[in-house]
């Protein structure tokens, strides 16, 4: 099994939500998350003060699947999030070695359906 987790513009979360629902992804953890990257801080204005953003929104998807669908995914993230642009996101992937469901006490795939 793997966990795939994906960092990505807050924008680009529906996109991805519809196109992971027509793959058939049941299982999702998402959270919002603030970070930066090669996007730099930014500098504004307000009441005349100035200041630095360093950090900016993003959300995190993260979903484990079996072996054989982390490409897929994979593609589906890709093309569901990318503008082509700086801060678009990152995508890990991570063995995990076994899962339990905590109510039923099931391992492996059937803990994952």
């Amino acid at each position: 099994m793997k966990k795939v987790e994906a960092i990505i513009r807050p924008e680009a979360f529906q996109t991805l939500r519809q196109n992971l629902d027509h793959l058939g992804v049941k299982g999702l953890t998402v959270s919002e998350v603030a970070g930066c990257g090669q996007q730099k801080g930014q500098e504004g204005i307000f009441r005349g003060s100035r200041f630095e953003v360093k950090l900016y929104p993003k959300v995190k998807v993260e979903m484990v699947l079996e072996d054989h669908e982390v490409e897929s995914i994979i593609d589906v993230i890709t093309d569901s999030c990318t503008t082509n642009e700086v801060g678009d996101g990152k995508i890990f992937v991570s063995t995990i070695d076994e899962v339990y469901r905590i109510r039923t006490g099931e391992s492996g795939k059937s803990a994952l359906i």
